[in-house]
């Protein structure tokens, strides 16, 4: 699917991603409300359902999901041991095995046919290009809410790089908002042994964005799981942490940094505190109001207070 076409994918693919054989902790989620399915996709789901042997599919490349539940998947080969695989797989031709296929969407259950010892699982074929398949597997994820944050993420940065999607582009496709694609990326300028515990479920995404270009977020984030901060409590921690280490590493003042708050203070007619690190530091002008505020500005550009200006 190019970079012009008019085509979305999502609605209609209940038809293929309703998962019957999906286990108590693992529900079907809706399909976004706006988006629209592709013809070739919406082809394959009305068309006839075959049979291949387990051993000639396997999983895409372009599948985001990297991590399935132990304990859903036992569960859910339990349930294809005794009644089979009831939903069929979606897959494609796999153009580097002649003869064999990679699945679009069902991995979950190819999986547990395999546990099972199922020899043969119901299938619809689709011709999909790369693209769809990256997007097919994307939704159908999103849908049963699959994916951790950053197998999301990954997801969306593929669409971006791979295929030249816009961000507001990759929301329309899995019926997103731009806003919540934007901010999942972002979730990728983490370090990566953050990634790794919202990967494990360590964190939440709440819980780790307060931490993208924070010094030391790894600390952080272990103190976040530690005392179990709810994501608005990791944010102030995150922005507490920072004055902490900053104020720490500020320099004892001497009498001539006493000084000079004094001569400021003065001058301003305000409460003045320097901070200084051995390199630089940081001047603060203390203010009650909204009208010292503005009295500050107008002394620093003017020289004058406010009230001299009108006499």
């Amino acid at each position: 699917m190019n970079a012009d076409s008019p085509k979305r994918l999502g609605r209609g693919l209940n038809a293929l991603f309703g998962d019957q054989d999906a286990t108590p902790e693992t529900p079907a989620a809706p399909a976004p409300a706006q988006v629209v399915a592709a013809p070739a996709v919406a082809a394959a789901a009305a068309g006839p359902v075959t049979r291949l042997a387990v051993d000639l599919l396997s999983p895409s490349p372009y599948q985001p999901r990297r991590h399935f539940n132990e304990t859903a998947l036992s569960e859910l080969s339990d349930s294809v041991r005794e009644k089979g695989v009831i939903q069929p797989l979606l897959v494609r031709p796999d153009r580097a095995k002649p003869g064999h296929y990679e699945i679009i969407a069902g991995e979950r259950r190819w999986r547990a046919a395999q546990r099972a010892q199922v020899h043969e699982v119901p299938v619809h074929l689709a011709d999909l290009s790369d693209a769809e398949t990256l997007e097919v597997a994307l939704i159908e994820n999103l849908q049963r809410q699959d994916l951790t944050p950053v197998e999301e993420a990954r997801g969306y940065q593929r669409m971006l790089d791979e295929f030249g999607h816009t961000q507001e582009r990759v929301g329309e496709i899995v019926g997103k908002s731009r806003a919540h694609v934007a901010n999942t990326l972002r979730l990728l300028n983490l370090p990566f042994s953050v990634l790794q515990m919202l990967e494990e479920g360590k964190i939440t995404a709440g819980q780790a964005r307060p931490l993208i270009g924070v010094a030391r977020a790894e600390d952080i984030a272990r103190e976040v799981v530690k005392k179990g901060m709810s994501a608005r409590q990791a944010e102030r921690y995150a922005k507490n942490f920072g004055r902490k280490k900053r104020a720490a590493n500020m320099l004892p003042k001497d009498t001539d940094t006493a000084a000079l708050e004094q001569s400021l203070a003065k001058a301003t007619g305000y409460k003045v505190n320097i901070a200084f690190d051995g390199a630089g530091g940081t001047v603060t002008i203390a203010y009650a109001s909204l009208e010292q505020l503005d009295d500050i500005v107008h002394r620093l550009s003017t020289g004058a207070p406010r009230h001299e200006l009108h006499d």
